[in-house]
């Protein structure tokens, strides 16, 4: 049985990231009508990170997008930090599956289009670029164009710009998924790195169920569409992640398990 906050009172908007309370999502089409999405509720403190998986077409990007302003919901309230989502929200990142980066822009200045974007004073802008390109192993390819740059490195410019205005909830929607299992792996390590030195509230979209039992303190476990909440699973391993180790771990069977029962797909999402 699923257990889900109710986000409506200050208390708990004061100490959540976001607040998704009975939403619902309908598109009106030539030919019928779509639910995407049906009564989904959820509460996600500060500073957690959050998996969302689910078979295709459930509405994982939906979600996603109603956090992030992008798209209004048919019914129900989402909250940022305690104020009532009404449009495009300069407070968060985004991380899509692609890196999206401009071809005829070295990877420094990428990330920096976001503080051209946002008008953040440019000596901030560049220090913060530097300490984010450090910590995500780009020291060295800092004029490199995207093309002289692996997959996994691209995306790690396109996480770079997306942290660049220190927003406190990140969104990622299947970051890490055209990427090779080794390069996916690194990634993996680098995020769960990430977010413990920075602190970020995450909400990570992913097919993948090691992925998201490996990376989050709770798993949101999504049904076919019209896609609501199955289960929220804690993950209750400790924050810094070896990951050998922790795929070895009987907690991390325990979760990969329960996911892989409620979507009734066996390993198919991996």
């Amino acid at each position: 049985m699923t257990t889900m906050s109710q986000p409506g009172k200050a208390a708990a908007d004061q100490a959540s990231a976001v607040g998704i309370d009975e939403v619902a999502v309908r598109f009106r089409s030539k030919k019928r009508d779509v639910t995407a999405l049906r009564e989904v509720s959820l509460d996600v403190p500060m500073g957690e990170f959050v998996a969302i998986v689910g078979p295709s077409g459930c509405g994982k990007s939906t979600l996603l997008k109603l956090v992030a302003g992008l798209l209004k919901p048919s019914t129900g309230t989402v909250r940022l930090r305690g104020e009532q989502v009404a449009g495009p929200r300069a407070d968060i990142g985004y991380v899509f599956q692609r890196a999206a980066l401009l071809e005829w822009r070295s990877a420094r200045k990428n990330i920096l289009l976001q503080a051209e974007m946002r008008k953040m004073p440019a000596e901030q802008a560049r220090r913060r670029t530097a300490e984010l390109m450090e910590m995500t192993g780009l020291t060295g390819f800092e004029d490199a164009l995207p093309h002289e740059l692996s997959g996994g490195m691209q995306q790690r410019v396109a996480l770079c710009r997306a942290l660049l205005h220190e927003p406190p909830v990140l969104l990622m929607d299947e970051p890490f998924g055209a990427l090779d299992a080794l390069t996916r792996e690194q990634l993996n390590i680098e995020m769960n790195r990430i977010w413990r030195e920075t602190g970020t509230t995450v909400l990570l979209v992913t097919h993948s169920v090691a992925e998201a039992a490996y990376l989050a303190n709770r798993v949101v476990v999504m049904t076919d569409r019209p896609g609501t909440i199955a289960e929220v699973i804690d993950v209750d391993l400790p924050a810094e992640r070896d990951y050998a180790e922790t795929m070895a771990q009987p907690e991390f069977a325990r979760v990969t398990g329960r996911i892989r029962k409620l979507l009734g797909a066996g390993a198919a999402l991996d």
